[in-house]
């Protein structure tokens, strides 16, 4: 009976043993896992967090979950999880590339329409105030403050002059921007000279 009793207590500290030894084989490669998937979250973070932010915070929160596992030595679960996360993590880039192309194709609509319709607009603006500046369009100027309308008419060119060159250098948030505030100072400078642009009176 204490030999069987002896040869349990064996089996089982030899099994822990074992247990233990496995466990402490699958250290190196989950700690090795953990690192690429760490590097590869890094390396995708800049683009992805613009562009894909709620999936970067989700491979964050997995890979939090797998370096919590790794802290209490559950190792089996790292190396047995971290393939999927992985996946997700080289998948970020992608991920980010694709929203990029598709904010990028917006943004240029955008542009292309914007940059279709302001030139003439405030053109047309230039025209009306040189027309209210003549003595003959005294009666037509009454109640417009045509010095408010050069300055705000010389304050949106030079915006458009600023929109016009984020364009060039590629900046198409910045380019989109400037043209949106262009677009609002026209439509204001045009209310203000009583024009109707639509019509071009």
């Amino acid at each position: 009976m204490q030999i069987s009793q002896r040869f349990s207590r064996y089996t089982l500290v030899s099994m822990a043993a074992i247990i233990l030894a496995a466990c402490a084989g699958q250290k190196e490669p989950a700690q090795k896992l953990l690192g690429d998937i760490q590097a590869t979250v890094t390396a995708a973070s800049p683009e992805a967090a613009k562009y894909v932010p709620d999936q970067l915070t989700d491979v964050q929160g997995r890979l939090d979950a797998l370096k919590a596992s790794f802290d209490k030595q559950d190792y089996a679960a790292v190396v047995t999880g971290a393939p999927a996360v992985l996946s997700a993590a080289q998948g970020l880039a992608t991920a980010a590339a694709a929203k990029k192309d598709e904010v990028l194709k917006a943004l240029n609509d955008e542009w292309a329409g914007l940059a279709s319709s302001l030139p003439g607009a405030v053109t047309a603006i230039q025209s009306r105030i040189d027309l209210l500046s003549k003595k003959s369009s005294k009666k037509l100027a009454a109640g417009i403050d045509l010095d408010a309308a050069k300055a705000g008419l010389a304050e949106t060119t030079s915006l458009w002059s600023k929109a016009q060159a984020a364009f060039a250098s590629g900046n198409m948030d910045e380019a989109v921007g400037a043209a949106k505030e262009v677009k609002a100072k026209v439509s204001a400078l045009a209310a203000s000279l009583k024009m109707d642009l639509r019509s071009g009176a």
